[in-house]
């Protein structure tokens, strides 16, 4: 890799990490001058950094004055739930069809032992964090059940208000352990071959934050 390339791909990671630990201020306009001097790269490894952060949903690029972070709001949301509904629900019924569903259980376990690590004061301050980051490989490995290109950049394009929506449900008491036993019956549902049923629940755990007051 070139050394532009590499400064691209370090402001890359640098900028959503930022965005990620609430580094940055969703109320802030972001000029891109000032932050390429912050990180001690020219605008134009910067600038590439930021299309790619846009093309994936983290930030709102504002021509000529700079970016801002994105911000999730009850439109956004819907809109993303619906599009994930579309996606996820029609990779059920090839995910039902295929007979290896190891990773998917991997995960499941991976989750109940977030779940019991909570409950130590040790580890319940990164639990946030891992739980989300579990439930987001779990719908990612539901989708790559498609082997479809598309299907896997227009996921990529929502992760961050699929961040946002799921750091936000699980403030809400009990959010947690719903959440995992509603994937343990979608699983348990998917590993007989019943799709339909997979997809019911599928849909109604993908809904479920648009009836919860979390904006």
């Amino acid at each position: 890799m070139n050394d532009t390339g590499s400064l691209q791909y370090q402001a890359y990671h640098t900028i959503k990490e930022q965005i990620l630990s609430k580094s940055l201020d969703s109320e802030v306009l972001y000029s891109e001058t000032r932050l390429a001097k912050e990180l001690g790269i020219s605008r134009t490894p910067l600038r590439e950094a930021l299309q790619y952060l846009s093309q994936e949903g983290y930030i709102t690029i504002i021509p000529s004055r700079g970016f801002m972070i994105r911000r999730l709001n009850k439109e956004t949301m819907r809109e993303s739930i619906q599009v994930r509904c579309a996606i996820e629900g029609f990779c059920v019924h090839l995910a039902a069809g295929c007979e290896d569903k190891k990773r998917l259980n991997k995960l499941l376990k991976d989750m109940e032992e977030s779940l019991a690590r909570q409950k130590t004061a040790l580890s319940a301050k990164n639990f946030p964090e891992s739980f989300t980051e579990e439930d987001h490989q779990f719908h990612m490995l539901l989708v790559h059940f498609a082997e479809n290109g598309e299907f896997d950049h227009l996921f990529q394009r929502l992760l961050y208000t699929i961040h946002l929506t799921t750091a936000n449900a699980l403030t809400v008491a009990g959010r947690a352990q719903a959440t995992y036993e509603e994937h343990l019956t979608f699983y348990q549902h998917l590993k007989k071959g019943d799709s339909l049923q997979a997809y019911q629940v599928l849909i109604n755990h993908l809904m479920m934050p648009l009836t919860m007051n979390i904006i």
